[in-house]
């Protein structure tokens, strides 16, 4: 199966209390870059998250973002400090002695005091969270995934009507090769002719000549290494899996023939087909940086 490397997955789950979405977003890349965006409490999962991401993705600027609501009311214990709150109310007692202003101290304004009230948040199990949100990433991966099959199915759709446009102009350059060869020995024996006038023609000086042009125009090796090319494109999106990298190297090989075969023919009828060719290989090299 071929794929895309850009894409976008979500998943969604509650795990204890907690509710846990991942979204993953990705974009053309050389090499795979991997950035995780959860709230900073959850660090410790990070390193994890990476690999696991890793183990489904080669390639592409990878964006996870994960979201973790109804976490902080989890496990956490409100104690009071009746040792911190009796001297502040000691103290407040004493200033009301002291000083001739009116009012007491009401529990709201006890409670505003520092360490008067303490938060306590009880361990976490962090291998258990890890999983939890381990498991969130799986249904954002296989979401993901399903999204850049199909849109590799239509990258793979593309390159294989455009290898069939190069198959076809290949399949006019070898028809059109011998013909070139004929006409300039046609042209040769005319301008001898010209040149010699009234004197005989050396026959074996023209096949010569002929045959040298030959060898110098014959691109018979060229297009036969192209349809190599072209066979082991189509054996490659057959296969599936991750080719993006040895697919553009196999387009430098279609160019390397291309730029071949035009410089060695000259009619001009050749040479738009050899222009047609290098427009149909530039567009799957186009194609070819959006598959993993």
């Amino acid at each position: 199966m071929v794929r895309s490397m850009t894409g976008y997955g979500r998943g969604e789950a509650v795990r204890n209390g907690c509710a846990i979405t991942v979204e993953v977003r990705s974009v053309n890349n050389r090499y795979l870059d991997c950035s995780i965006k959860m709230p900073r409490t959850y660090l410790f999962a990070e390193e994890a998250l990476k690999s696991q991401v890793q183990g489904s993705i080669t390639r592409g600027k990878v964006d996870v973002f994960v979201t973790i609501e109804g976490a902080a009311a989890q496990g956490v214990t409100i104690t009071v400090d009746h040792t911190v709150a009796g001297r502040y109310l000691a103290a407040l007692e004493e200033l009301k002695n002291t000083y001739p202003v009116e009012g007491s101290p009401t529990l709201e304004l006890l409670a505003r005091f520092p360490d008067v009230l303490r938060v306590e948040k009880a361990p976490e199990d962090v291998e258990a969270v890890a999983a939890g949100i381990g498991a969130v990433l799986d249904q954002a991966l296989a979401d993901f995934s399903v999204m850049r099959e199909r849109e590799g199915e239509k990258l793979r759709a593309d390159i294989l009507s455009r290898a069939e446009a190069i198959e076809a102009l290949t399949d006019l350059v070898e028809a059109q090769s011998p013909r070139t060869v004929a006409e300039y020995r046609a042209r040769l024996e005319a301008k001898l002719t010209e040149v010699l006038q009234n004197h005989q023609l050396d026959e074996s000086r023209i096949l010569t000549e002929a045959a040298i042009f030959a060898d110098k125009v014959a691109v018979d090796e060229e297009t036969v290494r192209l349809r190599s090319h072209l066979s082991q494109l189509r054996a490659m999106l057959e296969q599936g899996g991750p080719m993006g990298r040895k697919l553009d190297f196999l387009i430098q090989e279609f160019n390397r023939e291309a730029n071949t075969i035009g410089s060695k023919c000259s009619d001009i009828e050749t040479s738009r087909r050899v222009i047609d060719i290098k427009g149909e290989i530039e567009k799957i090299r186009e194609q070819v940086q959006n598959i993993e």
